[in-house]
């Protein structure tokens, strides 16, 4: 339908981008940040797999890896089909930690091997070690892609000068106010994919008069706009919701483009504001 600047073509809800090794990552997918472990998980990701979702995003520290297993394994979809990411916590980190880890995040999402493993947090002295971990466990096969997330520009570079393997995937804070342009083209050069997390700035874009105008513009809400805008900008997403009418709203952006003007005035959002937690200061 369209292609972005990254030259990333953006066709539907069940598209994909290759990654630098050529494994294919769709470009939409459910966060399941604070999403209860046993039946608001399961019905969030019921729902979005009989949506047409085929990207489900977890993590150890959600609390939740059983509830989203539970829902896969019963769902119609082939667990082939479904690209499944969760992440190491900082606890667990470290090289055996990290393998070990690893292993109970299979056991709890009760697959075989994982489409992404990410080092949720770059905690220093220990997150070079971990990745060596990842690396060992993406040789083996057990996870078809490894990244990390919430790294900037001097951990990637601090962790490229002795990794093996260069990360896939950078999964950061994105949203209209906080953009980090350098950041972004660094991956971009680096042939490392940008993830968003908190797209929808955790409601806050459905408050925001500049995506509230555009929304009336093109017929949308504000979140779609927003999830438009990443996909627009080369970055997958995974908007966040247990709610069954949010998830099929958040997904439906695929029947119109913003034009370049509409692009600059989400641009010009950016105040280089976060909501999380900043990752250079965070309390690890």
């Amino acid at each position: 339908m369209s292609t972005d600047t990254n030259i990333r073509t953006i066709e539907g809800l069940s598209g994909t981008w290759k990654l630098h090794n050529g494994y294919k990552m769709p470009y939409i997918g459910l966060g399941v940040y604070k999403a209860d472990d046993g039946e608001e998980v399961i019905n969030a990701v019921r729902w979005a797999l009989e949506a047409g979702y085929r990207h489900i995003d977890t993590a150890k520290a959600y609390d939740n890896e059983k509830g989203v297993g539970k829902a896969i394994k019963e769902s119609k979809v082939n667990r082939k089909d479904i690209f499944l990411t969760s992440k190491v916590w900082n606890d667990d980190q470290g090289y055996d930690s990290t393998i070990q880890a690893f292993n109970d995040s299979l056991k709890r999402l009760d697959t075989d091997y994982l489409d992404l493993y990410l080092i949720h947090w770059p905690v220093e002295g220990k997150y070079k070690e971990t990745w060596r971990a990842l690396e060992d466990l993406y040789k083996e096969g057990k996870i078809k892609a490894i990244g990390v997330s919430n790294f900037l520009k001097h951990h990637l570079e601090d962790l490229m000068k002795d990794a093996e393997i260069k990360p896939m995937v950078d999964q950061l804070e994105f949203h209209p106010w906080l953009i980090q342009s350098e950041l972004q083209d660094f991956c971009k050069q680096n042939d490392i994919q940008y993830e968003a997390w908190s797209p929808l700035m955790q409601g806050k874009a459905f408050e925001n008069e500049t995506l509230l105008e555009l929304g009336e513009k093109y017929g949308k809400s504000p979140a779609q706009i927003v999830v438009r805008w990443d996909l627009q900008n080369g970055v997958v997403t995974i908007p966040k919701s247990t709610s069954k009418e949010h998830i099929i709203s958040n997904s439906d952006v695929f029947d119109f483009e913003l034009s370049d003007l509409d692009m600059k005035k989400i641009n010009a959002l950016d105040r280089d504001e976060r909501i999380g937690p900043d990752p250079d200061n965070f309390d690890f």
